[in-house]
C-alpha cells in the first residue's frame, strides 16, 4: 500500500513565489522564521549545555512546541529539525549525533531509543513531477523500539513496538513489532524476545 504524505509542498507554497520550481521554498515563511529562531536557541542554549542537563534541553524543546514525556534524555549533540513536530512519551532517548528531520510529526513511544549518529529522515521529493515538491511523512517509533547507532530510517518507515534496526542499517520500509532488522536495505534477521508487556505509544 502506498504511503500518503502528510505534507506536500505544492499544497502550501504559491507558484508565484518563483517561476523555477526548484527555487521555490518548500515551507511557509512562518515555518522558516521559526526554524531560524530554533537554530539560534539550539546553537546558544541547547548544544553547549552539559550532558546531564536533560531537563533543560527538554524545556527548550517544549518552548518550541515539542511534547516531551517524563525523563526524556536528549543529548546536547542531538538535532531536531522542527520541535513542534516532535511527540515523545516518557523516557525517550536521542543520543549525541542523532538527527531528527521531521517536517511532519514524528511520534516516539515510551522507552524508544535512537542511538548515536542515527538519522531519521521524514521527507523526500516527488521526482516524477516537474515542480519536484517536497513530501513529508508522519512517522511512528513504537514503545521499546531501538534505532541503533548510525542507522537510517527512510521517509514514511515506522518501527513497531519493540522493533530493532541494527547498527548502520537502512530501513526503507516499516518494521514489524518485536523484530530485529539489519543490513542495507534492512531485512528481517530474527524475532526479538518480548521482555515487556504491551505499552501504549
Amino acid at each position: 500500500m502506498a504511503r500518503e504524505a502528510a505534507y506536500v509542498a505544492t499544497d502550501h507554497i504559491d507558484e508565484s513565489e518563483h517561476a523555477d520550481p526548484y527555487l521555490r521554498p518548500a515551507f511557509t515563511l512562518r515555518n522558516r522564521v521559526m526554524r531560524v529562531l530554533w537554530g539560534v536557541v539550539w546553537l546558544l542554549l541547547y548544544r553547549p549545555s552539559p550532558r546531564p542537563m536533560h531537563g533543560w534541553r527538554c524545556f527548550l524543546l517544549r518552548r518550541f512546541g515539542a511534547t516531551m514525556g517524563s525523563n526524556c534524555h536528549f543529548y546536547p549533540k542531538s538535532k531536531i529539525w522542527a520541535p513542534w513536530n516532535l511527540f515523545c512519551a516518557d523516557q525517550v532517548t536521542a543520543a549525541d549525533g542523532v538527527e531528527i528531520y521531521n517536517p511532519a510529526p514524528m511520534r516516539f513511544g515510551s522507552h524508544a531509543i535512537v542511538s548515536q549518529d542515527a538519522f531519521l529522515c521524514g521527507a523526500t521529493h516527488d521526482y516524477n513531477l516537474a515542480a519536484f515538491p517536497l513530501l513529508a511523512y508522519e512517522m511512528h517509533f513504537g514503545a521499546y523500539s531501538w534505532v541503533c547507532a548510525r542507522a537510517i530510517v527512510g521517509p514514511g518507515a515506522n518501527l513497531g513496538e519493540g522493533a530493532v534496526l541494527g547498527l548502520g542499517s537502512v530501513a526503507t520500509r516499516s518494521l514489524d513489532p518485536w523484530t530485529v532488522h539489519a543490513g542495507s536495505p534492512a531485512r528481517l534477521v530474527k524475532e526479538r524476545k518480548r521482555t515487556h508487556g504491551d505499552t501504549p505509544a
